[in-house]
């Protein structure tokens, strides 16, 4: 007998609705029926059309653009399903905003993260379900269980079978110190060595490379990554490793694909060849770049959400 829910309902809002479909499909269940409008002035409101009393809920709302509108729609489901006497409510946050403020770098910065983590939990959250944080200290941000998901496993998954034998001769590059521990779990499983970007930020959202760390010469490289953003900082590793390091090809490969201003642009002309997402973000136009491809999470979260609701450790998801 599962106390805190007599049966499993999933949700979501207007962030990534074609994800949460497919984890339905995964998990054999139909998407909760609900409805998440907007007033005239602007103001999210939300209906739900059947009962969720005694419930295991699962809302799938990742924080991505627009960010604070995807944002508030969590809050208010999250509110809808605690005041409509749901058994348990999990936000699944495929991909978390504001996971980048998680520190003060300078006088008077504020920690946004923390602060979104208040908020999920002042609406009434039990547990959070997200993917690869920006920064692993933000699970201990919440004061609610938090399961982290991570992505590596999808990609060292695609790439083993992409190149076969040939990944014990390639190089995983990191695009810069502080994704090193990432990329070297990553590069572990594949059985392939690992090189660094060494690169000095002048001022948000723009960076300058200076040296590569390890021989990539005649190398086939996959730059790893947890997410694209401008693509400033990948497309300029990209374009180190192979004017100064020489390496002979590059993959990249990226957790979350935010893709904001020239991202796109920057990525079509970059040396890169195949730069692959997962869809915890959704897919843009493939009309628009032919180097995109995504991988899909949803059975992963699928399987997550059927361990949580059953009350099974989730931790062979992380092998």
């Amino acid at each position: 007998m599962i106390a805190h829910g007599k049966d499993i309902k999933v949700f979501c809002g207007n962030a990534n609705p074609k994800l949460a479909a497919d984890i339905c499909k995964y998990i054999g269940i139909k998407l909760g029926d609900n409805d998440v409008g907007r007033f005239a002035d602007g103001e999210s409101c939300v209906s739900i059309y059947e009962t969720v009393r005694g419930s295991d809920i699962f809302l799938i709302q990742p924080t991505c653009g627009p960010v604070n509108d995807n944002l508030m729609e969590l809050l208010i489901m999250v509110d809808a399903m605690k005041r409509a006497s749901a058994g348990r409510i999990t936000a699944v946050i495929p991909y978390f905003g504001y996971a980048r403020q998680d520190r003060k770098a300078k006088s008077r910065d504020p920690i946004s993260a923390k602060l979104v983590a208040n908020m999920i939990t002042a609406a009434g959250a039990d547990r959070v379900l997200t993917m690869d944080l920006h920064a692993t200290q933000i699970q201990g941000f919440f004061d609610i269980p938090v399961d982290v998901l991570l992505g590596n496993p999808i990609f060292v998954d695609y790439y083993a079978k992409k190149f076969g034998d040939r990944c014990e001769e390639m190089m995983v590059v990191s695009p810069d110190v502080g994704s090193v521990a990432r990329a070297r779990a990553f590069a572990q499983k594949l059985h392939m060595n690992l090189a660094i970007v060494d690169k000095r930020r002048q001022k948000a959202n723009q960076c300058e490379v200076m040296n590569v760390i390890g021989d990539v010469s005649g190398k086939d490289c996959i730059l790893f990554d947890d997410m694209v953003d401008t693509a400033g900082s990948l497309c300029n590793a990209a374009k180190a490793i192979v004017e100064v390091g020489g390496a002979k090809t590059v993959y990249a490969c990226a957790s979350h694909g935010i893709l904001s201003g020239p991202a796109i642009d920057r990525i079509n002309a970059s040396v890169i060849t195949e730069l692959a997402f997962l869809d915890t973000i959704p897919a843009i136009d493939p009309a628009l770049s032919s180097k995109i491809k995504y991988l899909t999470v949803a059975p992963m979260f699928a399987e997550a959400i059927e361990r949580i609701y059953q009350e099974i450790s989730i931790s062979k998801l992380f092998l």
